[in-house]
Order: C-alpha cells, then sequence, then structure tokens
C-alpha cells in the first residue's frame, strides 16, 4: 500500500522503516520537506504527502495534530483510512493535553469524512516495529468506528509483526482515550525499569 506519515520523528521513521520493508510504499510528510533531506527516507510536503497516500499515519505531538490536519484540509482526507498513534502531553511529560477527552476522537470530530483508528501508541518506536524482540506476546490495541478501516490497520499491523492473537480490539473510537491515557502509566513504569523498551500483555483465565 502507499502509506503516508505525517511527520518525521522518531515514531513516524520507525514505522516508515517498518513498513518499507516490508514491501509498501512509504512517504514521510513535513511541514519544511527541504530540511528534512538526510533521513534516508523519501520526504514530500504534508499535502503531498496526503495525496499520495492510500493510509495517512499521524505521528505528530498530539498538541498540534489537529491544526496540522486542518492545514491539509478535510476534503484532502475525505475518505483516507487515517492511523493516529500520537499523545498529547505537557512540556514536562506530567499532563495529558486531552484529560477529558482524546486526540483520536477529536480527529475524528474533527474529520468525519476520515475514519481515524487508534493504536500503537501505547510503546515506544522500537517496539512498534519489532514486538518479537521482547520477551513474551504483548498486546497492541485498536480503537475506531469503522469495522473495515481496523481490518486494514489490523493487516498493517501483521506486516510490523503483530500477529492477530496479539491485536485487540477494544471498540469505538471513545476508547481511545484508555489507549492515550496510559502514556502517564507507561512514564511510570519507563522510570521503574529505567528503560522504554517494554511492553504490557492482557492475560486472561485458562479456557474451560
Amino acid at each position: 500500500m502507499r502509506i503516508g506519515l505525517l511527520g518525521t520523528g522518531n515514531v513516524a521513521r520507525a514505522l516508515a522503516h517498518g513498513w518499507s520493508a516490508a514491501g509498501h510504499d512509504v512517504l514521510l510528510g513535513s511541514r519544511r520537506p527541504e530540511e528534512r533531506t538526510d533521513l534516508g527516507l523519501p520526504v514530500a510536503s504534508l499535502s503531498e504527502t496526503a495525496a499520495h497516500a492510500e493510509v495517512l499515519v499521524n505521528a505528530t505531538p498530539g498538541t498540534v495534530s489537529v491544526d496540522l490536519l486542518h492545514s491539509i484540509g478535510a476534503p484532502a482526507l475525505a475518505g483516507t483510512l487515517l492511523i493516529d498513534v500520537g499523545v498529547g502531553l505537557s512540556d514536562d511529560f506530567t499532563e495529558l493535553s486531552h484529560p477529558n477527552s482524546s486526540l483520536g476522537e477529536q480527529i475524528q470530530e474533527a474529520f468525519p469524512l476520515t475514519p481515524v483508528v487508534k493504536t500503537l501508541c501505547t510503546m515506544d518506536s522500537t517496539v512498534m516495529i519489532a514486538p518479537d524482540g521482547l520477551d513474551g506476546p504483548s498486546t497492541v490495541f485498536l480503537s475506531g468506528d469503522d469495522a473495515e478501516a481496523k481490518r486494514t490497520t489490523g493487516r498493517l499491523l501483521t506486516d510490523l509483526g503483530w500477529p492477530p492473537s496479539s491485536q485487540l480490539d477494544i471498540g469505538g473510537i471513545t476508547t481511545a482515550r484508555g489507549q492515550e491515557h496510559f502514556a502517564l502509566l507507561f512514564i511510570g513504569i519507563a522510570g521503574g525499569l529505567d528503560a522504554h523498551t517494554f511492553n504490557i500483555n492482557v492475560v486472561t483465565r485458562p479456557s474451560a
């Protein structure tokens, strides 16, 4: 697929490399593409990236994501699956910028013709593209209102190394709150471990 990633930071670059290795056509979108020619990946403007993509990925800071998407424009985003991996945090990482909602919900509300799926925001970029590097299986969550959009997202997650058994659909886009609000616990766990490369696993009772 043609995957456009909005952003050029660690997350966008990691996902671009992961999907490129799986055979997808990736393009990074930047507000200043002329300054990002040293990444070893193709970079274009935000609008060019949106026009190129069958699937868009929001990998921008959650505090600016909605404004950035508005700069591209709703018509350019209509009908395109948007996978949102962003989280809005204060500069000191102590507060959520969407404490009573979620970035995923706000994007879906602002762009109703764009199916939004929230995923991959409960881990760092290393785990996103190499879940098999951990000491055992773990869980990646999906939130969204469009069933077909979640199926497509699931296939793209599989291409990153997440088998269907590790993917957990937790419901509509309002459940993105749980994913994003986990960021504060993530920061606490990272401090306790003195490491960011970890993930959580949902463990249930054995089947009868």
